[in-house]
């Protein structure tokens, strides 16, 4: 098994899922939305020996853009060298959207659909009484999620099998 900490960056707060994954498997280990300086510290506050971190990365859309992307895009740099090792990368929106929903031009809610499919349809957030495997996660908390989901699937193996 092996941890995915994936982040939503923003301008004050970010959005931080954990996945555990396992070869054909992975499943949410917990998600928050905190401010930046509390994802900084969740970052780098403890060893992640075999725990990549996957960052989207902001991309330019050949428009002119605010000083929040600029902010945004400091926050995503610091919590990069945040994180203690080497297992540290960087994925844009567009490969993510491309993968979960076969479109560069869906929406987040066009990707929020997308997991939720993936996850079991109508089950997958569930009720308190009877919780699905994304109960509980709101807002940026599900591109973030997306960050993870597409990393895992889109990175290749290193496992052989035998002949």
């Amino acid at each position: 098994m092996s941890l995915i900490y994936a982040v939503d960056p923003g301008t004050i707060q970010s959005a931080l899922v954990v996945v555990e994954h396992w070869p054909g498997s992975f499943k949410v280990h917990s998600a928050v939305t905190d401010m930046n300086g509390g994802i900084l510290a969740r970052l780098g506050g403890k060893q992640h020996h075999d725990a990549t971190l996957v960052i989207e990365q902001i991309q330019s859309m050949g428009m002119a853009v605010g000083q929040e992307v600029f902010t945004t895009v400091w926050w995503a740099g610091r919590f990069y060298e945040a994180w203690p090792n080497a297992q540290r990368y960087q994925l844009p929106r567009r490969p993510i959207k491309l993968h979960l929903c076969g479109n560069m031009q869906a929406k987040d809610t066009n990707v929020r659909q997308a997991l939720l499919d993936r996850f079991g349809g109508a089950n997958a957030i569930g009720r308190k009484a009877s919780p699905g495997p994304l109960y509980g996660l709101k807002g940026h908390e599900f591109a973030a999620l997306a960050v993870a989901v597409t990393w895992i699937e889109t990175q290749p193996t290193t496992e052989r099998t035998s002949a």
